[in-house]
């Protein structure tokens, strides 16, 4: 999540648990907690890359955390024993372990339990910037800070309402899923690779992208549309030119193996499908070009800015959430799906059945 919510829910948990005690002092100092582990972006791991999968790694580690906070605590409370100690451990050790659960919530992925070999973890019921979540937090901060006498009080009824919109936010996920799983039964779809994911900023509009063996299909679902099916935009995978190294392997790991190979003028761009919407891709990277002879070679890896968006994206994005389906996973109404030929769009209906071969 952003640095924003992050440092909100840090001084909320630590208002809570402060209790009486509860101050502004406690309270800036829980913001400051809150945003300890994300110092890992300081840390250069050698190229863009490797900053990006190692980030939430180790000091987002649910082994590592707790005895930071305990160190912390402890020389906090030698250093001023106006706090019994275990009350201090409490509020450090909730502050920094909070904030690894929320990031796993993304999905970005959170290594949770480094330095053990398995997945990050990744719920996606979130947007990593989702302003309902981070409001309710704010308002009771400033409300606590208003009514001292009442802090803990507030800070507790913020956290409450936030975890009621964290836990509708999975409650939307798994409605996506069962349509999505209805949607593609008995289609070329079904069992292939799928992520879904909110769109910026709301738990309304989800979208899905199903990962083939050379292609991908992406649309878009909300839950305020009116009919369930779902219209799909397939687009080409791409092939990598190379043998794998170990870059790319970090990168499939990271991305899950959602990530599309372009040949752009002769430059090898490998993208995060996970990440953005319609041509806003924020993670895609340079990672081989091509020689005079035609032959590829790999380069240090560079992360691209991507496209911006057009005017009308956040209008269509907005329409979409609204419901109206003629809206595709490219922004664009099926007015102008005419007028491009780079990608096919075609409903869930009308998705060849997985016996029936691809064209």
């Amino acid at each position: 999540m952003d640095s924003v919510t992050q440092a909100a829910l840090g001084a909320t948990v630590a208002g809570l648990v402060a209790g009486k005690r509860c101050s502004p002092k406690v309270l800036l100092a829980g913001a400051a907690l809150g945003t300890l582990p994300d110092l890992d972006v300081l840390i250069d791991y050698g190229d863009p890359v490797a900053n990006t999968v190692n980030h939430r790694g180790f000091s987002h580690s649910l082994f590592v955390l707790p005895w930071v906070g305990a160190l912390i605590a402890w020389c906090w409370w030698r250093w001023q024993r106006q706090w019994p100690l275990w009350q201090l451990m409490v509020l450090v050790i909730a502050v920094l372990v909070t904030h690894p659960l929320l990031d796993a919530m993304t999905v970005y992925g959170t290594k949770l339990f480094w330095p053990l070999d398995v997945p990050s973890v990744a719920v996606a019921s979130l947007f990593i910037i989702d302003p309902l979540y981070t409001l309710p937090l704010l308002v009771a901060l400033i409300s606590a800070l208003v009514w001292r006498h009442l802090g803990a009080r507030m800070c507790g009824v913020g956290l409450m309402v936030s975890s009621l919109y964290l836990a509708s936010s999975v409650y939307q996920l798994h409605q996506i899923e069962n349509r999505v799983a209805e949607q593609t039964q008995g289609t070329l779809l079904e069992g292939q690779p799928l992520i879904i994911m909110p769109t910026p900023f709301n738990t309304l509009l989800w979208r899905v992208v199903v990962s083939g063996e050379d292609q991908y299909w992406e649309g878009l679902a909300s839950r305020l549309d009116a009919n369930p099916s779902i219209d799909w935009v397939t687009q080409p995978l791409g092939e990598w030119p190379l043998a794998n190294s170990d870059t790319l392997s970090a990168l499939r790991t990271f991305s899950r193996n959602f990530i599309r190979f372009e040949n752009r003028n002769g430059q090898q761009v490998v993208t995060d499908l996970r990440f953005g919407v319609a041509a806003y891709q924020p993670f895609q990277f340079l990672l081989a070009e091509q020689k005079m002879n035609g032959e590829w070679a790999p380069v240090a890896p560079q992360q691209l800015e991507p496209d911006p968006l057009p005017e009308t994206a956040l209008p269509a994005l907005w329409q979409r959430l609204l419901g109206d389906q003629s809206i595709d996973a490219k922004l664009c109404r099926q007015s102008c799906q005419a007028n491009d030929t780079s990608v096919d769009t075609l409903s869930s209906t009308a998705l060849p059945t997985s016996g029936t071969s691809k064209q």
